[in-house]
């Protein structure tokens, strides 16, 4: 378990009874709710609230600040903390936008400081539009949903999300998504209150003498939380790309290609780490890998074809987003192109691994391949047929039998003839 016990605090005899009243003997997890919210952070919440049920926790507390992030990775935590049946608690640090507004509305309670912000919840694609209808439905839908499951009134949680809700008393006209003050939000009910800091926070809920455990993430989860952010997976995998094609050009195995490969595997243990790639899509990968090494001994280039389509399901398999990772791949093969053309007009295909694959040996004539003699020595010389020539025909040149070909006339045998040209194979001659 990685946690951090904050406070315990030992109870004389005549101090039972107020710290009974101020939660003594209770244990209280804290849980951070950080940056973006992606699926890297499910797993964290998913593991730390296994943790606080594990330990026999009497509350939860979730400090939250948060611009936001995935709708599937706020959903999936959203039922994480409904699914719970100990005492839950947001405390609004900094800010719970969009995603993180939706999670806070899972609590039991809710807390904000006094410079803390709740709202603007609506629904972005990745390349900053506005998502479809059926998008904003369904999102309109699960943070009504969220409010009314804790008794909040939903008007406020759809303002949130649909910005055509008219509530100009709350800075929100139709057009604009609310975005909730501390004392807004407690004037509407999100909010059971405003504190400073966290001292404060746990005297309100009773809680000042119970036992503090702080939950971190762990390296893995840092790592998981970082390389599943899509701009961070469209570098990876535009690194494994350029690295891997570069490696092509390059003689032996060096910096590019252990770049690539890195990059890969860096990858797919965040994507792992995040609860997002199984084994089975590693063993998609490996396939991939296995089929493409095969394609340089084995010709037809079917082979090379099915392990690239292993490799992109398998990435395909560990993404969070079908729209993002399509995104990602699509940028790193633009990478791979660039270089690869860039490369091929610099370097060639006379280094690397192509040296080994490609012929690079030449049948010309400076080296002494022919594809036939050409007699070019005969013009001028004289014979006599030993054939007729119809036009074509032997004749008897020097001491060589010669098939050879009159210029259009017929030429009896045993003719003088002389050779006038001699065109590849042709040897033409005319009757003297």
């Amino acid at each position: 378990m990685n946690a951090i016990i904050l406070s315990l605090f030992p109870l004389s005899n005549q101090d039972v009874s107020y710290a009974d009243e101020q939660g003594g003997g209770k244990l209280i997890y804290t849980i951070p709710i950080e940056d973006d919210v992606e699926r890297g952070l499910e797993a964290f919440l998913r593991r730390t609230t296994e943790e606080a049920k594990e330990a026999g926790a009497d509350h939860i507390i979730f400090e939250i600040n948060t611009p936001g992030g995935s709708v599937e990775a706020a959903d999936n935590i959203g039922t994480i903390i409904a699914d719970l049946e100990i005492p839950t608690t947001s405390f609004i640090i900094s800010q719970a936008l969009s995603a993180g507004s939706y999670i806070a509305l899972h609590t039991d309670t809710i807390y904000m400081t006094p410079r803390a912000t709740m709202g603007a919840s609506g629904v972005i694609n990745s390349d900053g539009t506005a998502a479809d209808k059926k998008a904003q439905s369904a999102w309109l839908k699960a943070m009504t949903s969220a409010a009314e499951a804790g008794g909040r009134d939903p008007i406020y949680a759809a303002a949130m999300a649909d910005s055509s809700i008219d509530l100009p008393e709350y800075n929100a006209p139709e057009g604009e998504f609310l975005t909730l003050t501390p004392q807004e939000a407690v004037e509407v009910g999100y909010s059971e209150g405003i504190v400073s800091h966290r001292t404060e926070l746990l005297h309100e809920l009773g809680l000042s003498n119970a036992t503090i455990i702080q939950s971190e993430t762990t390296l893995a989860e840092n790592i998981a939380r970082f390389i599943t952010n899509p701009i961070v997976i469209s570098i990876l995998l535009s690194l494994a790309g350029l690295g891997l094609v570069v490696e092509l050009y390059s003689p032996g195995f060096g910096v590019p290609g252990s770049i690539g490969i890195i990059s890969l595997v860096l990858f797919f243990y965040g994507h792992v780490v995040a609860g997002l790639a199984g084994m089975e899509a590693i063993i998609i990968l490996l396939i991939g890998i296995a089929l493409i090494i095969a394609e340089f001994f084995v010709p037809g280039g079917i082979l090379g074809i099915l392990g690239v389509g292993a490799i992109i399901g398998s990435l395909f398999m560990s993404g969070a987003d079908i729209g993002e990772m399509t995104m990602s791949i699509a940028i790193a093969f633009l990478v791979v192109i660039i270089a690869s053309v860039i490369l091929f007009k610099r370097v060639g295909l006379d280094k690397g691994v192509f040296r080994h694959v490609i012929l690079r040996d030449r049948t010309s004539t400076e080296l002494g391949y022919v594809s036939n003699e050409n007699r070019l020595e005969l013009i001028g010389m004289v014979g006599v047929t030993a054939t007729p020539l119809r036009p074509s025909g032997v004749a008897t040149i020097g001491k060589e039998r010669l098939d050879v070909v009159s210029e259009g006339s017929f030429i009896e045998v045993n003719r003088p003839i002389k050779v006038v040209k001699v065109e590849g194979v042709r040897i033409i001659v005319r009757e003297l």
